[in-house]
């Protein structure tokens, strides 16, 4: 099945166009990480390929113009690495934010957890362990 999938991706009457396409831009971001400063190139990553030119998309406007700045640069390197570019086109293309993680809920305590762990309390000596069980009981809700 696989090999069926990849034969077609590779076709020239399947997908082949676009999987080739696919594996330039995988080769020329890993080139464009090479030759941009790490701080931009986190910031930023190729987004197109097409008639020469390569379009990079930054995260926000200051890392937009500092990379407007190196386009010659960054032309003339890839250029220099096998790739036919004649220019380098820089678009502000926010990332999309990380949904916010919820808020732990704090899961009470059932009523025999709490008897069995002040029992335990009860049983150990002056020690570190007894301290912890303690702040345990203090900080813990409790199920009515």
């Amino acid at each position: 099945m696989a090999d069926l999938l990849l034969n077609y991706l590779e076709g020239t009457e399947g997908a082949g166009k676009v999987l080739a396409h696919a594996r330039l831009l995988v080769k020329l971001e890993g080139l464009y990480q090479e030759i941009v400063p790490a701080h931009l190139g986190e910031a930023s990553c190729v987004a197109n390929y097409k008639s020469r030119v390569v379009v990079i998309h930054a995260s926000n406007g200051a890392v937009a113009t500092k990379l407007r700045q190196m386009a010659p640069t960054l032309a003339d390197e890839l250029s220099k690495r096998g790739l036919e570019c004649t220019s380098v086109q820089v678009k502000v293309q926010a990332r999309p934010e990380r949904a916010a993680t919820p808020a732990p809920t704090q899961k009470p305590l059932s009523t025999r957890t709490s008897q069995e762990l002040t029992a335990l309390r009860d049983a150990l000596p002056a020690s570190a362990l007894r301290t912890a069980v303690e702040n345990l009981l203090a900080h813990s809700a409790r199920q009515e």
